[in-house]
């Protein structure tokens, strides 16, 4: 399937989808372990619309969003990475994506960006701060300003984040963002969120992982919220209760999401996720028995 370029305008920003790769008949029954399966899987045309033919697996994204300002080229979420240690997740173990070159077919070269943004640090939203280069993890985009939250920070740098939930993200810190630190490029959110910029500001989403935020861009009236990994498919918008494996958190994760998806519906925002397939982007709406999901 080819990369997703498909953009959005939110103000006076533009917002594209830059994919590294697709995950195929991810199952259900993995994906979200605490759910009987006929509530995922069952008879409600809303849910199955996002599952893949046979109705028991999904099909999730990993990706970058672009954000184009006027003043600025920021990157959100950075994917997996290439030749990265993984050997406890496969799926990531050693890639070679041409993820850069796609970057570059959006008008995206690596040292024009100026900041890189993390949501959060799992191995699936910061393997390309960094690229491999004589032996040596370097920054991928050696002129940016590199943002994270200092509550992952000091969590995925400590033996605590070495639990069996973060097994499939260990080795992300030392190889993705210590040498971005090392190299003086980092700064850090606090863990009460903040503005950032004139027109970012990120949002504490704890749960999913020890420190994660949203981000939220408003301009000119609109607003946009790039989620990370709040939620890994719509199915949650409709089950905002459901977790995923991945949640390190479970009670505050799932606290997390129904406050955003109030949020998201208060604010009329898109939503950017990144997991989510297809465009990736849409609305949340409410309806009668909780919300709703329309793709844009």
């Amino acid at each position: 399937m080819p990369p997703n370029f498909k953009s959005h305008r939110v103000g006076d920003a533009t917002i594209t989808k830059v994919e590294e790769q697709e995950l195929r008949n991810v199952p259900a029954s993995f994906l979200y372990p605490a759910a009987e399966a006929s509530n995922i899987t069952g008879t409600d045309g809303a849910l199955r619309e996002y599952l893949e033919e046979g109705g028991d697996s999904f099909r999730l994204s990993v990706h970058t969003w672009v954000v184009r300002t006027p003043e600025h080229l920021i990157l959100i979420d950075t994917g997996s990475g290439n030749d990265k240690e993984r050997p406890r997740n496969p799926t990531f173990h050693r890639q070679s994506i041409p993820f850069i070159e796609r970057l570059k077919a959006v008008g995206v070269h690596p040292e024009h960006v100026d900041f890189v943004f993390n949501t959060h640090l799992h191995v699936d939203h910061s393997g390309w701060n960094t690229r491999l280069e004589d032996g040596k993890w370097v920054p991928a985009f050696p002129n940016a300003r590199y943002v994270f939250p200092r509550r992952e920070c000091e969590y995925y740098s400590s033996a605590d984040s070495h639990n069996e939930v973060n097994v499939p993200s260990l080795g992300v810190f030392e190889d993705s963002v210590a040498p971005i630190i090392e190299a003086g490029l980092a700064d850090f959110i606090q863990p009460s969120g903040g503005r950032y910029l004139d027109i970012f500001e990120f949002i504490p989403t704890p749960g999913h992982s020890v420190g994660h935020m949203s981000i939220a861009l408003r301009s000119h009236g609109e607003t946009a919220i790039f989620g990370g990994d709040i939620m890994h498919s719509p199915v949650q918008v409709y089950r905002p209760d459901l977790n995923t494996v991945f949640c390190e958190f479970q009670s505050e994760a799932s606290a997390s999401r129904l406050r955003m998806l109030n949020l998201l519906a208060d604010e009329d925002a898109l939503y950017l996720a990144t997991h989510f397939p297809a465009s990736s982007a849409g609305v949340v709406g409410r309806v009668a028995e909780g919300f709703s999901w329309t793709y844009f």
